[in-house]
């Protein structure tokens, strides 16, 4: 962040600072008198001076690095009672005060509570930022390091990067007591839609298909490709009853997509088959072989309705 954007996006706190740090010159000026050069104590004055300006230093690290908004309001405010309560301090060095005079010890001390305060809020939601950054990171790397392990067709992982995630999810669902579920979703009659507009047309679908489930799925769902047009989301906290709802919704979204054909711009209707599974202390392997004889059973019922 620029200068002139620390000063648009952060005016009325330096301003406010500013204003407080010359009303305290003018107060001490008007109510104290200068001391003299001999009584100066320098080791005060470069100690309680420098720890004013490395607070003062900090304040403009955390708006130049920072983005606007409520945390950063918390470190920048917090900082700012933290410097005037110094500043304040290294104002005594410099003028004698009458000790009859008790406002000057309200600004020398009241500050700098506040400001700890503020500061120590500010520090905890920058630390539940970064946690959430580091998930993101780390969620990255790993879809980086495991790319070969996705399918080439759409944005998603294959069968194996499946595998993996169901066997860290059933860990961690066994160690959290937490419901997880699995859900497949199958196009019926694929063959027929390659057959009459070519496989190309065939991947297009897929691929609309592959961003109208992601829009549909909540953020911690993982979506896989499994095989062909058969697509399996991993549920993580998520019950059969709610699992069976969410297929419901995928189901209705896949027959609602308005994808068109390239050549003769003629709108392609799907339809799915869905089948949902709670998943136990078992092999991944075992868990999707349970899941596609329940995709199997499913589409001919589906099919006698129709």
């Amino acid at each position: 962040m620029t200068w002139l954007n620390i000063l648009k996006h952060h005016r009325w706190k330096l301003g406010l600072l500013v204003l407080a740090a010359n009303i305290g010159v003018l107060l001490n000026l008007a109510f104290g008198t200068p001391k003299a050069f001999h009584e100066w104590q320098w080791l005060d004055i470069i100690g309680e001076g420098g720890t004013a300006l490395f607070v003062l230093l900090w304040l403009v690290l955390v708006l130049k690095s920072r983005p606007t908004g409520r945390v950063t309001n918390y470190l920048s405010i917090g900082l700012c009672c933290i410097f005037f309560s110094w500043w304040m301090d290294v104002l005594d060095e410099f003028i004698r005060l009458p000790k009859h005079l008790g406002w000057n010890h309200w600004l020398e001390s009241g500050p700098m509570p506040v400001g700890m305060v503020l500061l120590t809020i500010g520090l905890y939601h920058w630390h539940r930022e970064q946690q959430a950054i580091n998930q993101q990171m780390e969620k990255r790397e790993r879809i980086f390091r495991e790319h070969r392990l996705f399918d080439k067709l759409t944005p998603l992982g294959g069968a194996d990067y499946l595998k993996r995630q169901v066997s860290d999810c059933m860990a961690q669902s066994l160690e959290q007591q937490q419901p997880l579920s699995l859900l497949a979703l199958d196009i019926d009659d694929f063959a027929s839609l390659n057959q009459h507009y070519g496989h190309a047309e065939g991947d297009a679908v897929l691929q609309a298909l592959s961003q109208l489930l992601l829009l549909n799925l909540r953020r911690h769902d993982l979506l896989c490709r499994l095989a062909g047009d058969r697509f399996v989301v991993l549920l993580p906290n998520t019950g059969e009853s709610q699992a069976r709802l969410l297929a419901l919704e995928l189901q209705q979204a896949v027959q609602s997509l308005a994808h068109k054909t390239r050549q003769h711009g003629e709108r392609v209707y799907l339809s799915a088959s869905t089948a949902v599974v709670m998943a136990f202390n078992e092999a991944p392997d075992e868990l999707l072989k349970r899941l596609n004889l329940a995709l199997a059973r499913a589409k001919p019922v589906r099919s006698k309705r129709a």
